[in-house]
């Protein structure tokens, strides 16, 4: 089957990226919520050890999931690329390529909670260590992934300013929705800023808006998609 033309048919593309983006969304809060914050124990490595070492297929999936987020992110942020570009081709350009080191971190960053599991392992190498010390090193790993999520929220915060303004000026997408993305932003940059510079500052609640941007989004791409006629007088003059 031929495949569809972007220009002729932006309804197709912007379902599909919306329905991957909330697979996005699902895969990583599972990840996030479901997994890490169920096994994880602040301040306490014994603990965070015995449940990894307990529930290491659980552990699995999560980083599993994660990576099915990024994989997803791909051909997401290639369609918003396309989708973007009548508004501003340079900005839309940019936006691509933070969210491509955003996503290039994130990924490589999953090898610190792979670490955490080489330390918890049964291996010869590991005996020369004892299990205080094994505990602790998987937990400073776990931690580490931390600090590398916030590193990749960095750029991701950029990525939804840019959004944001796109949004905003396309005049195919609502404007709250760039309103919406444009605050996610700023609240994912404050919050990553604030976890390296001021941790006690840094909060959940920070990325509370953020989910509700996102989501919004995804529920337009899916069930809207773009203004068509709009989308082709942006795309005639572009």
């Amino acid at each position: 089957m031929k495949p569809k033309n972007f220009e002729n048919s932006p309804q197709f593309y912007a379902r599909i990226a919306g329905l991957l983006y909330l697979v996005i969304i699902l895969t990583g809060l599972f990840a996030e919520a479901f997994v890490r914050n169920k096994l994880f124990i602040p301040g306490n490595a014994t603990a965070t050890a015995n449940n990894i070492i307990h529930a290491d297929f659980l552990w699995r999936l999560g980083i599993s999931a994660d990576l099915i987020m990024q994989i997803c992110d791909l051909p997401v942020m290639i369609i918003l690329y396309y989708l973007f570009k009548p508004v501003s081709k340079k900005l839309a350009l940019l936006n691509l390529s933070f969210n491509l080191i955003q996503t290039a971190v994130l990924v490589a960053n999953k090898l610190n909670l792979l670490a955490a599991l080489f330390f918890l392992g049964d291996g010869e190498y590991l005996k020369s260590f004892n299990p205080d010390q094994l505990h602790t090193l998987a937990y400073l790993s776990i931690k580490l992934h931390g600090y590398g999520f916030g590193v990749g929220l960095i750029f991701f915060g950029f990525v939804c300013l840019i959004e944001g303004y796109l949004i905003y000026k396309s005049g195919y997408f609502p404007k709250v929705l760039g309103v919406l993305m444009a605050i996610a932003g700023i609240c994912y940059l404050a919050n990553s800023f604030a976890s390296i510079l001021a941790p006690e500052l840094s909060s959940f609640a920070l990325l509370f808006p953020c989910i509700i941007a996102e989501f919004g989004l995804t529920l337009w791409l899916i069930i809207k998609g773009v203004r068509l006629n709009i989308w082709k007088e942006k795309l005639a003059i572009s």
